[in-house]
């Protein structure tokens, strides 16, 4: 069984350094910065298109779940 996806580094991908994109996250998933116990994603994905419009929908959401994950200790 051979996988038709091509192999990716999945680290730096189309100009987009991961570490750059989760700092850029870390604010919105700060507990000191949540309001009234409310999340901030809906920042996260206005900050991801406008630093980094050539990502598509899909990746916005997947950055956004994974840096929410990531910054809870989940």
């Amino acid at each position: 069984m051979s996988s038709s996806l091509p192999p990716a580094d999945f680290r730096k991908t189309d100009g987009l350094e991961f570490p750059a994109v989760y700092e850029a996250m870390r604010p919105f998933f700060d507990p000191a910065t949540q309001w009234g116990n409310n999340g901030q994603e809906h920042l996260a994905y206005r900050t991801l298109a406008d630093h980094f419009p050539h990502l598509s929908t899909r990746d916005r959401f997947l950055i956004v779940i994974t840096a929410k994950r990531l910054f809870q200790g989940g």
